[in-house]
């Protein structure tokens, strides 16, 4: 059996805010300007997370990505940014809206572009805000 290690105070410090982001009310910030369509729309929203990598320095990641065109070529033409935001410590986060055939172009268009400069991951997304306010609406 092996004995217990405690985890790292940046991990813990992570998990804690992720927590604490998860639990706070959907308003937190403004909403998009662009009207959100409703679901079962054809379209889809993909969470991708940018993770920095943290053996380069900024000036290295930066230059990565200029050496791919990352960010001229970043989102694909038909492809939307809902939001793209950076969280200290982990990267960038976006999010964007695509009808269900461009998934491939996103995909190809962040491991020619993004890989390198970041790890990837990506999460299926919907926009849950307007259950939240029904639900909060029906109290």
């Amino acid at each position: 059996m092996q004995p217990f290690r405690f985890p790292s105070a940046g991990r813990v410090a992570l998990t804690l805010i992720a927590a604490l982001t998860l639990a706070l009310p959907g308003h937190a910030g403004p909403p998009a300007a662009a009207p959100r369509p409703p679901q079962g729309d054809g379209v889809v929203m993909l969470t991708v997370f940018l993770r920095h990598d943290q053996t380069k320095t900024l000036e290295e990641i930066n230059a990565q990505l200029d050496r791919t065109g990352f960010r001229k070529n970043f989102p694909p033409e038909g492809v939307e940014v809902v939001s793209w935001y950076v969280m200290m410590g982990v990267g960038q986060v976006v999010t964007l809206r695509f009808p269900p055939e461009k998934l491939r172009t996103v995909n190809l268009a962040l491991e020619k572009g993004a890989w390198g400069a970041f790890r990837t991951e990506m999460y299926a997304t919907y926009d849950y805000r307007p259950v939240w306010q029904e639900l909060r609406n029906a109290k």
